[in-house]
């Protein structure tokens, strides 16, 4: 069953972040706003990975000052997402 997510990062320039997710395997994922090449980048290469094995690759990178970054969002929207999907 392929479950869609949508996340509101906070602390990057990106807006939002959907998710599609099959089996705990990223099937789909889009930034919206943020830097195009290089969320279109990283969205590109979580296509096909498992949530968790994204989460670990992602999880605490930074961008220049910022104590976050798209690709950390991305890691939290994730951990959101498996959170909620385990309370369900």
């Amino acid at each position: 069953m392929k479950d869609h997510f949508t996340y509101t990062p906070s602390g990057v320039c990106s807006r939002q972040i959907d998710l599609d997710i099959e089996d705990g395997v990223i099937v789909a994922a889009k930034f919206t706003g943020g830097c195009a090449g290089n969320t279109q980048g990283v969205a590109a290469l979580v296509v096909g990975m498992t949530v968790d094995e994204a989460m670990k690759r992602l999880s605490g990178i930074l961008c220049g000052m910022k104590p976050t970054s798209c690709p950390d969002q991305l890691s939290k929207a994730l951990a959101k997402y498996k959170t909620e999907k385990e309370n369900a």
